[in-house]
């Protein structure tokens, strides 16, 4: 039969083929088509003769065609046939397709639908015709019967694909082709699946999803994949007891979505530039959306191996560093507060995301690493141009750019401890950075590097080589590099004998090299290895500033084996260090202060240190008791040509021997009661340094100046040999007084004889310090004006002040008489603590034993604290005899002290903060640490230094002190940073600082400044400071008069702070100034508004009700603005810098009013709401109190007399304070063009409000006119007044504005 169809089909004979192919049934076709198929040969002119017999003109031969496609379609899945035969099948029934009627098209892809359904697809071959049936049935027109409805052929098509859009068959559409439309439907219904699906069906469905993107639709792909797992995210955060899915589901199935996502973005990069487009526009609506755990893990795992890297860690950082702004924007201002109390910290979200990648996240480590060192070599700190680096690891990250640093390394250092494979890769790239980096500060990568090895200190000894490699530099790097490096990789030297020898190596041969820097290099290591290699024997470090060693290392390396082994290799070392005293000053000063720590930790080496020092300071002493002075100084320096140097630090080789052989008696002199032959073996070096002192103490006070060389007719000029030879004396001088003074009165126990040498040494340290100090005040030399460092250590000055001001002890009270009646000592002792807390605040350590002793520093610096907190309460200023003497009062020199303390432990000491209030309570010593509460402690403190502001006010004008009143403020604005803003004592203080400025009339610029920064520091915290401003706008405004001279100012004074000397500038700047950080409040208040307005968020009530908070909040903020620039505007402000600043903020207040407009204007376009009440009321203000004011102002300026200034000075005046006017002019004109835009928009005239702006090209004043022209026809030259633009008409008003000008300026 297939033959006799095939020749009908060649005779051209149609009718005959039709009988033929009538005359079979619909199985006996079915059959000869699967016959001829599996034979092979002619099937495509069988289906083709098929066809042509069966024409879709008859109903007949439409019903056949079906009937063969329903035929082939199992026939060609069957998988029976060869797949060329089945491509020529599919190809032949895809062109007949289009011929089918539209109910033919309809039934086929119901079929296709069923089959797929069912399941019967083996090899989906067929799929490419389902394709075209239904862009057939896209194109009909027929209408065709769905259900008991009917549908034309598209919409047939789109209930097709609804049926399809099931996770099973997701890949079909991949397929099919869809509209733009339909694939937006189809992907959101599939993401509308996802929350029904189980987790585990998620990852093939998103894949199959991100496949489907190529056709388009990748921005809702992405944000609905990115939205689902945040929601996850946030409710496993909530859930985190009876979590519905466990964690580590969770987070395995986050990692395989991340992994499908990056696979996509290498095969299509458009999905990689559509995720960061779409989460930048995201960024700008909402940050806790757009950067959430997951999608910061998918940027770091595309950022990895793609082009895109450089774009992505920039986005990264301009978000944190944004984040970080924004936090503290909003930290800053009570007022931003209460309108967004959820604040989004980016940081928080990235450290979590390294905590998720524990969860077998290997393809984001990569990018958290590269984050991690990008932010750290992006904000590290900046070394200044000449200068040292501000190193700002011992203080609290305040700016951004900080904390973007200090995130940089929490990532490292947290990836570093979850991550074991990344571990030597991070070590390697740290220690690169520290040895390619000297040039720049590098400390922040020094503190990471020894945050890792505390962390895992064994992991080392797996990258040892490429720490010995790092030693082989040392002698290139920086000492201070060097000393970070070797404290921060210690513990390996304890656990590794092979890193242990490779330094030693490097450091012996540094000993000997030509460059300064290597030796100090070599010195500082040789220290550090004497310090933590116990000898057999040492006493217990238990005090000792760092605890390093057994906390650190899990083994114990103090065995006696060990041990024994270290004295060897110490006094090794030691041999090696003796060469040093004879090198350089900067060596053996490094020498000399580094002795004392070794011995504290390894007090087995007391004897061999001791006898070098001893063996050091015979060079330079006398015996001889009757020679004066008794120490060398002429072997102390050294000189190369012209230039003299210092070569032996001597004061610092006493000073030294001063602490060791202090901590020598007090410590292991007592722990050898029992060992009486090392007690003899000892005692030699003992006596003599004690008789040592005691003749170098004797002959120091009979020593005179002139015994030095260093009267008052030596020259001390440093341009000369001799000058810098004598001013090195005189330091040297000073230096061993000091260290005397300390030795005499730690000895003495209170001895009335040892406390008269005290001060005996003190006189002589005196002169000479008198001397220098009126030689460098004669020379005006920046040098000589430096104090030089005292040489008295921390803990010395805590005792001594204490002794001095709080001992009551009745057996003291003879000897301390003797000190307390010289007030130069006193004074002395007091600077000296201050000069010591400065040193604290500015490098976070001091000088001298426990100088780098975090706990010893903080103890010592509660003693100094208490002690000059008493004297300074108990004794006013006033009482002080200061008048005889110069210098200032002690009081004063306590109350400097007070404020520099309480700055340096908010910086080093936050954490520390209630101790430190609690070790300053004497009543409440007893109280546990717990019940510390830091705000009432805070405030009992301010109430002191609240009653001395008080008194220095009721002190008769000679009697005030504006300096101490400065400080005094200075203090109460520190102190109040403790206070809790929420609190009652902040509520207080706040209204006694309104009340201390509305009730003083305060003439001191300084003071008034301190005092009125300190209420808007304050004020901000509480409320907004709007209306704060208005009133002293007011006040500025009736002080100063109004620029029409016909105009009398309602005198209502709310500060008596303002007045004629305070109201301009510094009042008035100090008002604009807040008035501007408002308008930056706002402004940013108005960006948030706009990103709100944009989004599409998805509980739109919420959103609303935000939006309305936000703008009430707006326009209240600058309706209130406006009325403190109507009062400015109109006051008779004086040339310069009030009228400059205040033409500028007037500038940026019409630039925000047209941002607020601008954001009207596009609400107005998206949603049909019309504008709200009171911003008509704004902008009726603008119009009616503030426009006119301001073209009145602008004449003001540009014609007021200036009778008073010379002709080139006055043009520079005049051009200086018109400058900023074409910008408040083109302000206001885009102001009021865009309320013409907003008024079209909502159909509400806003211009009605506004006024017709003054022509200021073409001006014609009558008066003015009139008086130019008299002007003009007076010929006598000498009265030819300077005036000539003034606005005003009579001659009298002309000759008196300058007088008051003048009067005003003085």
């Amino acid at each position: 039969m297939a033959q006799r169809i095939l020749a009908l089909a060649a005779e051209e004979v149609p009718e005959r083929l039709q009988e033929a192919l009538q005359s079979l049934g619909e199985g006996e076709l079915g059959d000869m088509v699967t016959r001829q198929a599996l034979k092979g040969r002619e099937m495509a002119a069988l289906l083709r003769g098929i066809f042509k017999g069966s024409p879709c003109s008859q109903p007949s031969g439409v019903l056949r065609r079906l009937q063969i496609y329903k035929h082939c379609i199992p026939l060609v899945e069957s998988g029976d046939l060869h797949l060329g035969k089945v491509s020529e099948i599919i190809g032949l029934l895809m062109l007949e397709a289009r011929q089918l009627p539209g109910h033919a098209l309809a039934e086929l892809a119901t079929l296709f639908v069923d089959v797929i359904k069912g399941g019967s697809l083996s090899n989906g071959k067929s799929l490419e015709l389902f394709s075209t049936v239904l862009t057939a049935l896209a194109s009909s027109k027929e209408s065709l019967a769905y259900g008991k409805g009917e549908l034309n052929g598209e919409e047939f098509k789109k209930q097709l694909i609804n049926t399809l859009c099931s996770s099973k068959y997701v890949h079909l559409c991949q397929d099919i082709p869809l509209s733009g439309e339909e694939l937006q439907f189809v992907v959101e219904k599939i993401l509308r699946m996802f929350s029904k699906l189980d987790l585990q069906e998620i990852p093939p469905l998103v894949y199959q999803l991100l496949l489907l993107s190529a056709k388009g639709s990748k921005k809702t792909v992405l944000e609905g994949i990115i939205s689902f797992f945040n929601q996850l995210d946030k409710r496993q955060k909530e859930e985190q007891r009876v979590a519905t899915v466990p964690l580590d589901q969770l987070r395995h199935v986050e990692g395989t979505v991340i992994l499908h996502i990056v696979s996509v973005i290498n095969l299509d990069q458009d999905l990689g530039e559509e995720l960061i487009k779409h989460l930048k526009t995201e960024q700008q609506k909402d940050p806790g959306r757009a950067l959430c755990p997951f999608s910061v893990a998918l940027l770091l795992s595309v950022a990895v191996k793609h082009r895109l890297q450089e774009q992505i860690f920039d986005f990264l950082k301009t978000s944190i560093t944004r984040s970080c702004k924004d936090l503290q924007f909003l930290q800053a201002s009570k007022f931003l507060q209460d309108l967004f109390p959820q604040q989004y910290d980016v940081t928080a979200v990235i450290l979590e995301v390294v905590k998720n990648s524990a969860f077998g996240w290997d393809h984001v480590t990569q990018g958290l690493v590269d984050l991690g060192f990008s932010l750290m070599e992006s904000y590290e700190p900046k070394k200044p141009f000449g200068g040292k680096a501000a190193d700002t690891s011992y203080g609290l990250s305040k700016m951004p750019a900080q904390q973007a640093c200090r995130l940089g390394a929490s990532i490292l250092l947290e990836t570093f401890k979850v991550h074991e494979p990344i571990r030597s890769d991070i070590l390697e790239q740290v220690l690169n950075r520290v040895l390619t980096k000297a040039a720049s500060p590098v400390s922040h990568f020094i503190d990471l590097l020894s945050n890792i090895v505390v962390s895992a200190p064994l992991v080392l000894q797996t990258s040892s080589s490429k720490v010995t490699e790092t030693f082989d530099n040392l002698s290139f790097l920086p000492i201070d590099t060097v000393q970070g490096l070797l404290r921060a990789v210690q513990p390996l030297l304890k656990v590794s004998m092979s890193v242990r020898d490779s330094l030693i190596l490097v450091l012996q041969k540094a000993i000997f090299s030509r460059q300064l820097d290597a030796r100090k290099a070599a010195v500082a290591g040789f220290l550090l290895l004497l310090r933590n290699f116990k000898v057999l024997g040492s006493l217990s470090t238990s005090q000792c500033s760092q605890v390093i060693g057994a906390s650190q290392v899990q083994a114990d390396v103090h065995a006696c084996y060990n041990s024994a082994a270290n004295e060897a290799f110490c006094l090794e070392i030691l041999g090696s260090l003796r060469r040093c005293l004879s090198q350089q000053a900067d060596v053996r000063l490094m020498l000399y202060e580094g002795f004392y720590d070794v011995l504290r930790r390894n007090s087995q080496l007391a004897s061999s240190i001791m006898e070098t020092l001893l063996s050091q300071i015979k060079q330079y002493y006398l015996p001889q008791q009757d020679l004066l002075p008794p120490l060398k100084l002429e072997g102390c320096i050294m000189a190369q040509g012209d230039q003299i140097f210092l070569q032996e630090p001597l004061a610092h080789l006493l000073c030294c021997i001063q602490h060791c052989l202090a901590w020598y008696n007090s410590t292991v002199h007592l722990c050898q009661g029992a060992e009486d032959d090392d007690e003899e073996e000892d005692v030699g070096f003992e006596q003599n340094f004690e008789e040592m002192l005691e003749s170098v103490t004797r002959r120091m006070i009979k020593s005179e100046l002139e015994d030095f060389e260093l009267d008052k007719s030596a020259d001390f000029s440093l341009s000369s040999g001799v000058g810098v030879k004598n001013n090195i004396y005189a330091i040297q001088v000073m230096g061993i007084c000091e260290v005397l003074i300390e030795y005499n009165f730690n000895i003495g126990n209170f001895s009335k004889n040892k406390f008269e040498d005290v001060l005996g040494l003190f006189t002589c340290y005196n002169k000479l310090s008198e001397i220098l100090k009126e030689k460098a005040g004669k020379n005006k030399s920046t040098l000589g004006n430096k104090t030089a460092r005292s040489f008295l250590s921390m803990g010395f000055v805590s005792t001594l002040l204490t002794a001095l001001f709080r001992d009551n002890t009745q057996s003291h009270e003879e000897s301390l008489a003797v000190l307390r009646s010289s007030t130069e000592f006193l004074r002395y002792a007091v600077s000296v603590a201050l000069q010591k807390v400065q040193q604290l605040e500015e490098t976070g350590q001091t000088d001298g034993p426990d100088g780098q002793n975090p706990e010893k520093l903080f103890q010592n610096l509660c003693k100094i604290t208490r002690v000059l907190l008493w004297r300074y309460t108990s004794i006013p200023t006033v009482v002080e005899e200061s008048g005889k003497k110069k210098g200032k009062s002690i009081s004063l020199l306590c109350l400097e002290g007070l404020l520099r303390i309480f700055n340096t432990v908010q910086q080093l000491y936050a954490a520390r903060i209630p101790q430190f209030l609690q070790a300053l309570d004497i009543t409440d010593g007893d109280a546990e640490e717990t019940d510390i509460n830091v705000t009432e402690k805070a405030a009992f403190q301010i109430r002191q230094f609240q009653r001395s502001l008080v008194n220095q006010f009721s002190h008769a004008e000679d009697d005030f002190s504006s300096k101490e009143t400065q400080s005094l403020i200075t203090v109460l604005s520190t102190l109040s940073k403790l206070l809790d803003p929420a609190s009652q004592q902040f509520l207080q203080f706040l209204t006694w600082t309104v009340k201390v400025c509305k009730e003083n009339d305060l003439e001191d610029i300084a003071c008034c400044k301190g005092l009125l920064s300190l209420l808007f520091s304050l004020h901000v915290l509480y409320k907004s400071p709007v209306s704060l401003l208005r009133e002293l706008a007011q006040d500025i405004h009736a002080c100063l008069g109004d620029i029409d001279q016909d105009i009398e100012v309602e005198s209502r004074s709310h500060f008596a702070i303002v007045n004629t000397k305070t109201a301009a500038p510094t009042v008035c700047l100090l008002v604009l100034g807040q008035a501007d950080k408002v308008l930056e409040e706002v402004d940013w208040l108005i960006k948030k508004l706009t990103s709100l307005g944009s989004g599409t968020s998805e509980d739109s009530s919420q959103a609303s009700n935000q939006t309305q908070a936000l703008e009430k909040g707006v326009i209240l903020q600058l309706g209130t603005l406006l009325t403190v620039y109507h009062e400015l505007v109109q006051t008779a402000l004086p040339a310069g810098s009030c009228v400059d600043t205040l033409l500028r903020s007037l500038s940026k207040t019409y630039a925000i009013l047209t941002s607020l407009i601008k954001h009207y204007i596009q609400a107005c376009r998206s949603t049909s709401s019309t504008i709200p009440g009171r911003l008509e009321k704004l902008v009726k203000l603008s119009g009616s109190h503030l426009t006119p004011q301001c073209y009145s102002f602008i004449t003001y300026v540009q014609v007021r007399p200036k009778l008073t200034v010379a002709k080139v000075y006055q043009s520079a005046k005049v051009l200086r304070d018109t400058k900023p006017i074409p910008n408040l002019i083109f302000a206001i004109e885009q102001y009021e063009k865009f309320l013409i835009h907003l008024s079209k928009k909502s159909k509400v005239n806003l211009m009605q409000y506004m006024k017709l702006s003054t022509s200021r090209d073409f001006r014609i004043n009558a008066s003015m006119l009139d008086s130019a022209l008299q002007e003009h026809n007076m010929e006598d030259a000498e009265n030819e007044p300077d005036n000539d633009q003034s606005s005003t008409t009579e001659q009298t008003d002309e000759n008196q504005e300058p007088k008051k000008k003048r009067r005003r300026k003085k």
